[in-house]
This record gives C-alpha cells, structure tokens and sequence, in this order.
C-alpha cells in the first residue's frame, strides 16, 4: 500500500496521547490484575467457578431469567475491557497518522500477518472486546490477514491465559493451546491475506490516500468523541442482545456433563460447534473446562472447548461484520471449528 504520505503536525502530537492510553488502559485492565490472578491460579489451582453453569452438571433451563443472569455475569466481567476496546478502536482512527497502521499491517504477505499476532500479545483481549479495535485497523486499511491475526493472537495466544492454564489444567493444555493457537492465528491469517485481490489492494490504497487528506482538518480529538459515539451506538446494542440470547440458549449448546460426553467424534464436533458460537470473558474458557472435566466429561470435547471458546463467538463475529467480507469471516469460523477437531483428537492421542 502506498504509505509516502507524510505525517500531519496533529497526528505527531496525538500518537503520544494514543500509546499512554494503550498502556495506561492495559495496565489497568489487564496486566496488573491478571498479574495477581497468576498467584492466586498457582496457590490454589482454580481461578474461579465456570461462568457458563457454576457448580451443577448443566446449565439452567431456556429463559429470560437464564438469559438476564449470564448477561450481567458476562458484563461484570468485560464492561472494564469493552469500554477500553472502544476507546482504543476510535483513538487508532483518530489519533494516530493515517498511514502507520497501512505501513505496519497494510502489506497482503506474512510480514503483515506476523505484526499483527505480535501487536496482539500484550492487548489480552476476549474475541469481543477486541473486535472495536479490529475494526479501528480496519478503518485504516489494515490488511484482512493482520486484522484477523490480531483479532485471534488476543484471546488464543493470551499470554496470562496460558499461565493460568498450565497452573489449573495443566501444562500439557497449555502446551496444546500454544502449538494449535499459533497456526490458528499466523495460518489464518495468511490464508485470509492470499484471498485479497488486486483491485481490493488499490481501492485500499486509494482509502488510505482520502484518509491521510482528512486527517489534515478538523480536530482529532472531537474525531475521536464522534467515532467512539458512533461505533459505541452500532455495536453494543447488538452486542447486548446476541448476549441475552446465548445466555438463554446455553442448555441448547451445552448440555448436561457427565461421563455420557465421552471422546467419541461426534461430541468433539458437537462442542467444537457449540463453542465457536458461544460468548466467555477472557480465560472463561480455563474454569468451564475444569469443571466440565472434574464432572467426567471426555478430555476430547474439552480439547475442543480449548480451542473454540475463546477466539471467536456469534457476538463477535456480528461486530465485525461490516469490516470483513462474508467470505472472510467464513473461513474464519469454519476454520475454527477445525481447529478444535484436531485439538480435540489430539488430546484424546496424547491421553491427556
């Protein structure tokens, strides 16, 4: 992508304010509690009850009630995230040179696919909370593959996750989720980048040309007010009732856990499928399947679990509809569900 532009007076004076508020906001959010949750999940060997059923051996019955109770647990658990997610998502549009994100994670090769994985690390996001900022690159011509490197590196190479993993589940767990969740996010990605053709690269291009020419007026920061607004009104309404319906449509996809959940194939795809579609907090996905384990359920579907729960769900898919073609996030949730397969059947032959 043509990046020669140079960059404005106003953006070299606000990319500052963006990497305090990155810093600042994951400090706060993220890195200083997931820093003490480590010592809790090694001294006690648990972070937590399941979100998705608590203590019982299934989760309650359809309803509004079921519904409006996973929905508040869920929110406690992300508002700090979405707020912060937003906040980024509209600063990266706003605050930052037009042309950088383009430069860093504009290119259709594995360097920008590479970026994004690595930019993702530290962000420790959940799959929905980390869409705003996904659509935020988006916005600014970042390529599909480093977007959707991005978008997954949050949730599935979350390096505080895999710490609490080893601790609770144990290391083998860990171990898997690092080898599978790397060629998830860097496979995925390049896969997504070899399907971007050429006139798609130009009209890039030709965005990031109008992009660098607006940035020249107006103020960043009523910019930055007007995109949190808007992005805040199109994606959390829908956002919220996705929520309540997963909420109330958890006996659906989950059904009672036991010993009957064994290590046959059909239940690994069963809840690979259940778990690409539902939505958890970051590492939601370490106490569920320490409870459903602890129950009896087969170490097949809860390999699965480990690799659809965490980087993609309905909500999230929904919020970023607008930034990936069909076809895209397609692949995406196909290729998901693939991955927990092989996550499945892999834990099953490494008799975990």
């Amino acid at each position: 992508m043509n990046t020669s532009r140079s960059t404005t007076p106003i953006a070299a004076s606000t990319w500052p304010i963006f990497v305090l508020l990155a810093i600042a906001g994951l400090f706060y959010v993220k890195w200083f509690p997931y820093y003490n949750r480590a010592f809790t999940a090694a001294s006690t060997h648990s972070i937590g009850a399941s979100i998705l059923m608590g203590s019982a051996a299934s989760p309650p019955a359809p309803s509004w009630s079921a519904a409006l109770g996973y929905a508040l647990a869920y929110g406690k658990a992300i508002w700090q995230a979405m707020v912060l997610g937003l906040l980024l998502g509209s600063a990266v549009q706003a605050l930052l040179p037009a042309h950088w994100v383009a430069r860093l994670l504009g290119k259709t090769g594995f360097g920008s696919v590479a970026a994004g994985g690595l930019l993702s690390l530290p962000g420790m996001m959940c799959t929905c909370c980390a869409a705003p900022v996904v659509a935020g690159l988006r916005e600014r011509q970042a390529s599909p593959g480093g977007a959707i490197a991005f978008w997954l590196g949050n949730s599935v190479l979350n390096p505080a996750t895999l710490v609490f993993m080893g601790f609770v589940l144990g290391w083998q767990w860990a171990g898997l989720r690092v080898v599978l969740g790397a060629a998830m996010v860097f496979g995925l990605g390049y896969l997504v980048n070899r399907f971007v053709s050429p006139g798609e690269a130009q009209a890039a291009d030709a965005r990031l040309i109008e992009l660098v020419d607006e940035q020249r007026s107006g103020s960043p920061f009523v910019r930055w007010v007007s995109i949190f607004v808007r992005m805040a009104v199109r994606l959390v309404p829908e956002y919220i009732v996705l929520v309540l319906l997963l909420g109330a449509a958890r006996a659906w996809l989950f059904p009672h856990v036991g010993p009957e959940i064994g290590n046959d194939f059909v239940w690994i795809v069963a809840l690979a499928v259940a778990g690409m579609l539902f939505v958890i907090p970051t590492a939601g996905e370490v106490p569920i399947i320490q409870a459903m384990l602890s129950l009896g359920m087969g170490v097949g579907p809860a390999g699965a679990l480990l690799m659809t729960l965490p980087p993609i769900s309905v909500p999230s898919l929904a919020m970023l509809a607008r930034s990936f073609r069909p076809r895209v996030l397609t692949i995406v949730a196909v290729s998901v569900v693939g991955f927990g397969i092989v996550g499945g059947l892999l834990a099953v032959a490494l008799r975990f």
